[in-house]
């Protein structure tokens, strides 16, 4: 129970073998723990200073020698920032020992560090690993302090608290005469066999007599002869302390639990069956856990010992209501303290604990002293406060359970004793700061205010996700996936979020975080694949954590409406998941015949789909297919697929990402890959060949030939070989290359002299280019560009460049190249879709430090990129349509307002206003702004335009700013002092302007509602007039009815309203009493205009009906009749268009082809001081 005085901790220390004279620190990547429930710190063991760690807890609880250190000052003990200048007299050694004490005293760590102090002792890992005896070290200490102090006003402490004298006394029985002789001590050595206690040992050694007489006559000087006497000795002046190791603690600064108040904690749960609290499983288990002397026990014995002290087990009592016990456990964080694995379970020292985003709003309430902390469980003052200090653990123990301790034959090593009389004064009771120098009090609250924010950070570190968040609204499908339709950094937001919270908390926070949003929002984790962006599952149950949830750090989470994507209706879950598979077949001829030459190209199919169809997306009618691994090293190892098997799905026929497909045409001849029989016989003997084609732009009798290889062949070989069979010049051997044609007939990067077929990655069976130039060197890089606005095959560029290049060099060589002149260029890099991907945004960045490849193709781009942290935004003005109900055509793609054009008046509030279902966009003007600016100041720049300053705007008060999407004000920006950064604008946001004819101030709850009246009789609206609608009591189809009814005058029962989808040509009744019933979930949907079907958003229109007049159902135009019927035609024209594009091209994929990318003796203890005298 009470451990050995000599027993180590070897929790954090290795073992000795790793050297000497060096130090062994551990590398602290967690704060150290704070406190236990005895607010008292420990001592962390070096390695064998158990004896160091009991004597400086001994010293430490000595008051009179801890606050005799305390008082001598920075005057005379100078200044440990000092001891590195050399004439600085630093007494470095009660320096340390006075910051370790304050360390113990104030320091909200559960156990202090001595590897400062030891630095100071001159110390090397040999002293801190090796074990000595505590009362040689005791002696060194004090002889080391006296050095230390020699000439300040503590010279004399260890002296004036520690020293004691012996007299030896010797009286003469014939004359009476006394002979005295007095020894000095620090400490006294018993012997202690055979003596029932300290006082029997001090008696035998000290005190009792010895008689002189017989043949042993003592000479006395007075009497000068031999004479019999008796010898004693006395002890004056001793002080001292504690047991060893266990310490009282006088000043009650720890908090001591009686035994007796453990007991009555300990309740009898049997007892409790039938009372209110054993119905309480948070009660139960906290009163498990205050039983265990660790306060802390793993989580499957908690549940086997509340088996045994209530007879029936968690799952029969308490799961159906509460779920598994560890998830009870991780639902209650402010009582109980999971471990990093979750395998054992503590409880919180104070049972209730802030959570981590309350920790840093209240930083200026960190604790700044440990004098705060309740002095104690027990106000008891007749409680003995006896403390057991092992090391860094430190508990309270009966002085009963000391004695008995030291009953048998085991025996304190080294005791303290101090005088009974001493008295503390009142204020030092529980006061850790009593007598504490003011620089130490200010280190100490300082690191304490660090280690409570590393806590913070490291829990917060522990327990935080990172979660990659894709918008829907900024995703396309197509090839099969989900793709960013605008750059990958503007398209998916991180999110770091407490895994202790629950999808209820992640909604609220990425609503939150996503002003934007309209209608419902689905979460559904998502899986990057080779293919693209996949959704696998939805996220259901508001009430779970995301660890219930089966969230992992890094999830990739698509945030949508559940239903589609860009009008697409998205499939989900693991039997679509989309495949990309490598189809080999037979090329087209330019005359659209069947050539020779085999193509690969890549396709995308569920994987839940029959594998027949991938003769319909190569435009087969029949044919056979052979499958082959793609991590199969066997070339022969093709199957055909039966035409049975056909119909089974790609994933029930084992194919996966990368798989190799085969297809044979039916009506093959016998030179190709399979012969009439459709058996597979040889076709590795078929495939052991490259052709290689003469593209030098020299004179040859032979266009190609074919050159046997295999996949070990190296390129040099097979070059040298075509030089000599195409009967070209020998010199090509010093300044030609070979390039692999794509199935386009595009020259892709030339191959390496060096590298085997299997290493470039090339197929048997397909061409190659024998081309002037060198193949680039392994510190080179081959890249192809284009103009961004002339992007098509055969358009590229090329050039070989340094991999070392900047951006800013490789765009000056890449314009000087395409003959473009001027500096407002940057350079993009182009995705696998053939589309302008991410810009190089860092020119002074090299190419290889931005990940730049060889065959990567960049695009020249005009516009100069603005600096990090601004933006480049397109200004629009927003003319609105001045009639409703008469449509007059407009040129929307008329981007500059021409010279002398005239502008028409801003709508004003309250009047009629534009209709968003015809709108007219002006171009303005860029600006390049901070982030860090204010939507005021992107005002004023705005105002700057030479466009601008036609309109005669009088103030940026009078300006309303949106975001423009598909050609339409989308979202409006309010609050003129938010930061734009704020919005999340991204670089290819578009803003337009609208003018107001008087200042607006809308509050973050309204909504800004564009409303026409209908004309009765007729198919048509008044002009629109603006509505702001206050949402502060919910977004509800009452509440609008009612402030469209209050707007124009009219009886709420006399009014229908609808909004307007211009995309559709549609308009959607919005009535009170309606209800939408989701079908997953089969419950209903809480009646609010902000999610599904209505998405009500700022700009909206609202139609509205006066029944009083007009009691017709139908809300649409004849405009709305004409769009939708164009809709049709154009939805027909796409079709009759795609089925002529399937017939002509066999290849889907001809715009979308994917590139392959290269892969010890005993030694004496002493401490070194230095000289002060």
């Amino acid at each position: 129970m009470f451990g050995n005085l000599f027993e180590e901790d070897y929790s954090s220390v290795s073992n000795s073998q790793y050297g000497k004279g060096k130090k062994l620190k551990t590398k602290g990547l967690e704060p150290p723990a704070p406190r236990e429930f005895t607010n008292l710190s420990g001592i962390r063991n070096q390695g064998g200073t158990c004896y160091l760690n009991s004597l400086l807890q001994t010293l430490h609880f000595t008051p009179e020698f801890r606050e005799a250190l305390f008082s001598l000052g920075p005057e005379e003990l100078g200044s440990l920032e000092d001891k590195d200048k050399p004439d600085a007299k630093v007494r470095i050694i009660p320096l340390q020992l006075q910051r370790l004490f304050a360390q113990l005293l104030l320091l909200d760590q559960e156990a202090a560090s001595t590897i400062d102090l030891t630095d100071s002792f001159g110390w090397t890992s040999d002293e801190e690993m090796r074990q000595h005896d505590v009362q040689e070290l005791n002696r060194i200490l004090f002889s080391a302090l006296e050095t230390s102090l020699v000439g300040t006003s503590g010279h004399d402490l260890i002296n004036r608290l520690y020293h004691g004298t012996i007299v030896n006394q010797i009286i003469c029985k014939e004359c009476k005469n006394i002979s005295e002789k007095q020894e000095d001590f620090l400490d006294l050595t018993v012997a202690v066999k055979n003596v029932s206690g300290l006082e029997d040992a001090l008696w035998n050694m000290y005190v009792e007599e010895e008689v002189f007489d017989c043949d042993n006559l003592y000479h006395c000087g007075t009497c000068d002869r031999l004479v019999k006497a008796a010898k004693s000795a006395k002890l004056r002046g001793c002080y001292g302390g504690h047991y060893h190791v266990y310490i009282k603690d006088v000043d009650h600064l720890g908090n001591w639990q009686c035994q007796e108040e453990i007991n009555d904690m300990d309740v009898h749960l049997k007892d409790l069956q039938n009372e209110e609290e054993a119905d309480d499983p948070l009660m139960i288990l906290k009163t498990i856990l205050l039983q265990e002397e660790t306060n802390q026990i793993p989580v499957d014995q908690l549940g086997q010992k509340l088996l045994k002290k209530t007879g029936i087990s968690w799952n029969k009592k308490y799961r159906k209501q509460h779920g598994p016990l560890r998830k009870f456990l991780q639902l209650h964080p402010q009582m109980f303290l999971l471990s990093a694995d979750e395998s054992t379970v503590s409880l919180l020292k104070s049972h209730l604990t802030q959570a981590p985003s309350d920790l840093q709003r209240n930083r200026e309430q960190i604790l700044h002293t440990l004098a705060s902390e309740p002095p104690g469980l027990s106000d008891n003052t007749s409680c003995p406060h006896w403390f057991d200090i092992n090391d860094s653990q430190v508990q309270p123990i009966r002085e009963n359970a000391i004695a008995q301790q030291f009953q048998g034959k085991e025996s304190a090593y080294m005791l303290f004793y101090r005088k009974a009389k001493l008295r503390r004064p009142s204020e030092a009771r529980a006061n850790p700061r009593y007598r504490v120098p003011c620089h130490l009090l200010k280190e100490m609250d300082e690191a304490n205010i660090q280690l409570q924010m590393r806590r913070a950070e490291c829990d917060s570190a522990n327990n935080n996700f990172e979660l990659h968040l894709h918008l829907g609204p900024h995703y396309r499908f197509f090839n099969g996936a989900l793709h960013p339709e605008i750059s990958q950094t503007e398209s998916v937001w991180d999110l770091t979020f407490d895994k202790r919270k629950t999808l209820g908390d992640l909604r609220q926070s990425i609503f939150q975080l996503l002003e934007f949003w309209e209608g419902d929002m689905v979460l559904s984790v998502a899986k990057r694949v080779p293919a693209g962006l996949h959704v696998y599952h939805t996220l259901d149950g508001d009430e779970l954590t995301l660890c219930e949830a089966e969230i992992a750090d890094g999830e990739d989470i698509f945030v949508w409406n559940g239903i589609e994507v860009g009008g697409v209706q998205i499939q989900t879950g693991s039997d679509c998941e989309p495949l990309l598979l490598h189809i080999v077949h037979l090329g087209m001829s330019g005359e659209g015949s069947k050539c020779e030459q085999l193509v690969e190209s890549p396709h995308v199919f569920p994987a839940n789909a029959e594998v027949g169809t991938v003769f319909t997306a190569l435009a087969i009618p029949v044919g056979v297919i052979l499958t082959n691994s793609v991590e199969s090293t066997d070339e022969e190892c093709w199957t055909a697929i039966s035409k049975e098997d056909m119909k089974k799905t790609f994933r029930e026929q084992g194919l996966r990402n990368g798989s190799l497909i085969l297809v044979q045409d039916a009506d093959s001849d016998d030179n190709s890959l399979l012969p009439r029989q459709g058996r597979w016989t040889s076709s590795v003997d078929e495939l052991n060949w490259l052709q290689v084609k003469n593209l030098c732009q020299l004179e040859s009798d032979e266009e190609q030939v074919q050159i046997a290889a295999t996949v070990h062949t190296v390129v040099f070989d097979i070059r040298i070989k075509a030089i000599k069979e195409l009967k070209l010049m020998k010199e090509l051997a010093e300044s030609s290359c070979l390039r692999p044609i794509d199935r386009n007939g595009k020259l892709l990067c030339p191959v390496p002299d060096a590298w085997t077929l299997e290493e470039a990655e090339v197929k048997m069976g397909s061409s190659l280019g024998l081309c002037l130039g060198k193949a680039p060197t392994s510190s080179q890089l081959f890249l192809f560009f284009a103009l961004a606005s002339d992007i098509h095959p055969g358009a590229e560029m090329e050039v070989i460049v340094e991999e070392t290049l900047s951006v800013r060099d490789c765009l000056k060589i890449m314009l000087e190249k395409s003959g473009q002149r001027g500096e407002q260029w940057h350079l993009r890099k182009m995705d696998w879709c053939y589309e302008a991907g991410e810009p190089l945004c860092e020119e002074d960045a090299t190419l290889k430090e931005l990940m730049i490849c060889s065959g990567d193709t960049l695009l020249l781009t005009e516009g100069k990129l603005p600096p990090p942290g601004f933006l480049k935004v397109p200004i629009w003005w927003y003319q609105p349509a001045r009639l409703s109900g008469h449509w007059e055509s407009r040129d929307h793609s008329n981007c500059a307002s021409p010279q002398g054009s005239s502008w028409g008046s801003a709508p004003t509030q309250g009047a009629p206003g534009p209709e968003p279902a015809d709108v007219t966009l002006l171009y303005l003007g860029d600006v390049e702004i901070s982030e860090e600016a204010t939507l005021v100041e992107l005002k004023s720049k705005a105002m700057a335009l030479t466009s601008v300053s036609e309109l005669a705007v009088r103030s940026t008060a009078l300006l309303r700013v949106w975001t423009v999407e598909n050609k339409r004000p989308s979202r409006l920006l309010r609050i003129d002092w938010r930061q734009l950064k704020e919005y999340r604008l991204g670089r290819r946001t578009e803003l337009c302007l609208e003018l107001l004819q008087k200042e607006e101030d809308l509050g973050p709850r309204d909504v800004l509602l564009r409303t026409q009246l209908r004309i009765p009789g007729e198919r048509a609206y008044t002009l629109a007039m603006d509505l702001v609608w206050d949402t502060t009591r919910g977004w509800t189809a009452g509440s609008l009815r009612q402030r469209v009814a209050d707007f124009y005058s009219l009886p709420v029962e006399k009014i229908e309203i609808a909004k307007y989808f211009p995309e559709k040509f549609e308009w959607l009744p919005i009535s009170s009493w309606n209800q939408q019933v989701a079908k997953r979930k089969k419950k209903k949907n809480q009646d609010t205009l902000q999610g599904g079907p209505y998405y009500l958003k700022d700009g909206d229109t609202i139609g509205i009906k006066n029944l009083l007049f007009d009691d017709d159902d139908d809300f649409s135009t004849i405009r709305d009749d004409i769009g939708k019927e164009n809709q049709k035609q154009l939805a027909l024209e796409k079709k009759k268009s795609r089925e002529a594009l399937r017939a002509q091209n066999s290849n889907v994929f001809s715009s979308a082809e994917m590139r392959t990318r290269p892969r010890g003796p005993e030694a004496s203890l002493s401490i070194h001081v230095a000289s002060f005298r």
